[in-house]
């Protein structure tokens, strides 16, 4: 017996919130590209009030016909998720549940997928404190990729990890990368001369953006542009370090502390203030030694600006021959390319056009449409598998 051709899935839109920037990113984006993208097909997104969200209008989704908005007031992180979502899930018609985080209904009949983005508590334990804490991600992570029919990752490395670290069978793995939002593009003088204003930033300045976490290697990059001494004078070119502040880590940024009249922190830059931000930077500097994907670097090329990358785990993968890949651990040869993209204006105008083109070969209907066909398989397959 199989399903039906049409179909509907429900996906947990409980994570597009506040306290997952990333995969409230992923999850709204997603859903409204698939909506598009299966006009015929169903979605059901459960969503919770109660969660804090200031980034994403939730109600904006019921516009389109084949959404419906149905709330639960299950929170995150509780131990209803294990014995309430199932029935909540049991009580629709549908034929795939979808869970874009590793915290999920573990025992429920109803065929899943699940989308894990990253095992850094794993890759990089450093950047989780706490052996328990490691080891819970170990067990959680372990239950959903075993309970799952399907698990999706944004890129190669990240299956490999999941082969490597989880023993996660390779054929139950589907590779769905992510993409820059539409507003991610090429800005204009104006809007870049009102951010730099906005900020007090000069005409030329460096670019790093991302959370104060260990693995982000931030310690490294400003040890970098001291050795290497940038234009004869460490910071001559300002260096401007975007994204939130997790107060878990506050070594990360009292390291810096004695260059921080030379160093910019913008912290929480509102998202309309993002793509003039990267279009305006000198150069976008992206030393992170571990990412399960590597968006700022990506919205980076689709704004126009010369990149210089880790060329670690997914990285590679993401700026293809658009960026300069360097060893991020080896000071002297970060210093050096940041410094020869300084100074190389048509090094510079040549990454540009690359990165715009390459960011090109993202979207998130590209997304949309490899995850409808994951949806697609599940649901016209046999009723017993």
């Amino acid at each position: 017996m199989t399903r039906a051709s049409n179909f509907q899935v429900v996906i947990d839109g409980r994570y597009i919130q506040d306290h997952f920037p990333g995969i409230g990113r992923y999850t709204y984006n997603l859903i409204d590209a698939l909506t598009r993208a299966a006009p015929d097909e169903r979605f059901v997104v459960f969503y919770n009030p109660a969660l804090r969200n200031t980034r994403y209008d939730i109600a904006a989704l019921a516009r389109y016909p084949n959404v419906e908005l149905h709330r639960v007031n299950i929170a995150t992180f509780s131990l209803a998720e294990q014995y309430r979502l199932p029935f909540a899930i049991r009580d629709l018609p549908f034929a795939v549940f979808h869970s874009p985080y590793y915290i999920k209904p573990y025992f429920s009949r109803t065929p899943s997928i699940v989308t894990l983005f990253d095992v850094i508590p794993l890759r990089v334990p450093t950047t989780v404190p706490g052996w328990r804490a490691r080891q819970l991600f170990r067990v959680a992570a372990t239950l959903a990729t075993r309970t799952a029919a399907r698990v999706m990752v944004p890129s190669q490395a990240t299956c490999d990890d999941l082969i490597a670290r989880l023993h996660v069978p390779r054929e139950k793995i589907v590779v769905t990368p992510l993409a820059a939002d539409a507003r991610f593009a090429p800005q204009s003088q104006t809007e870049i001369t009102r951010v730099r204003a906005k900020y007090n930033l000069p005409a030329r300045y460096l670019l790093s953006v991302g959370v104060n976490k260990p693995h982000k290697n931030l310690a490294t990059l400003v040890s970098a542009l001291e050795l290497f001494a940038v234009h004869s004078s460490p910071f001559a070119v300002p260096l401007v370090i975007a994204g939130a502040y997790d107060p878990r880590y506050p070594v990360t940024t009292s390291n810096l502390e004695p260059r921080k009249s030379e160093i910019v922190f913008l912290r929480d830059v509102p998202d309309a203030d993002l793509p003039a931000l990267y279009a305006g930077a000198t150069v976008f500097v992206f030393p992170s030694l571990y990412e399960g994907f590597g968006l700022p670097p990506l919205e980076a090329m689709a704004c126009g600006a010369p990149v210089v990358c880790s060329n670690a785990s997914s990285l590679p993968e993401v700026v293809g021959d658009a960026a300069v890949l360097v060893d991020a651990r080896n000071v002297q040869e970060l210093g050096s390319a940041i410094a020869r993209v300084l100074d190389d204006a048509v090094l510079r105008d040549e990454l540009r056009a690359k990165g715009i083109a390459q960011a090109a070969k993202f979207s998130w209907e590209r997304t949309a449409r490899e995850t409808l066909n994951v949806y697609k398989q599940l649901a016209n397959a046999p009723m017993n598998q």
